[in-house]
């Protein structure tokens, strides 16, 4: 969800991601933030110099806010499917869960998310292979995108590892995009 907060300073040092560049920085205690997008369970940041900053939602209290609820509905949703058996729909669910930094929208609805697959190693063990590509092939959070796809899909219960490829073929299109996000973004 789109916000906007107060500038506010941070009461501690905070691990950050620039956006849309995607180098991991330190914002240090004392700098001025303010909240402007809050959604996959992380917050989007605006410094005083107008930088963008992508903030992981565990350290939602230096910003003055609560647990993202996204991220406390899937640690409820993580702790119940643990109780069950695996399911691809799971998978599904965790990569939905991963959003653009700079625009509200995730993964699977810009239809970055070209293929999810199941593969069971030789030594029992449940690998999830994973093919996205970017909107644009320079684009600076390709690695924090694939990293984050790679950790929702490594947190869904009965995954041990899981393998994200960076494809661009085919070239992605906005017509790879989800009716509801074109009519979100003005494109319908």
């Amino acid at each position: 969800m789109t916000i906007q907060s107060a500038m506010r300073p941070l009461p501690r040092d905070l691990d950050a991601i620039t956006v849309p560049n995607g180098e991991k920085v330190v914002l240090k205690e004392g700098e001025k933030v303010r909240v402007v997008q809050e959604l996959g369970g992380s917050f989007t940041v605006k410094t005083d110099y107008g930088n963008l900053m992508r903030i992981d939602g565990m350290d939602a209290d230096a910003l003055g806010r609560e647990l993202p609820e996204e991220l406390a509905a899937k640690i409820a949703r993580d702790a119940e499917r643990a109780k069950g058996s695996f399911s691809m729909d799971y998978v599904s669910e965790a990569l939905e869960e991963v959003y653009d930094p700079e625009i509200p929208v995730s993964i699977v609805e810009l239809g970055l998310v070209y293929r999810t697959e199941e593969v069971m190693l030789d030594d029992g063990r449940r690998r999830i292979e994973i093919d996205m590509t970017m909107t644009a092939p320079g684009c600076g959070m390709g690695d924090v995108l694939t990293a984050d796809a790679k950790r929702a899909a490594e947190a869904v219960p009965g995954v041990d590892e899981a393998e994200v490829q960076m494809v661009f073929s085919p070239p992605w299109g906005a017509h790879m995009m989800s009716d509801a996000v074109k009519l979100q973004l003005g494109l319908l």
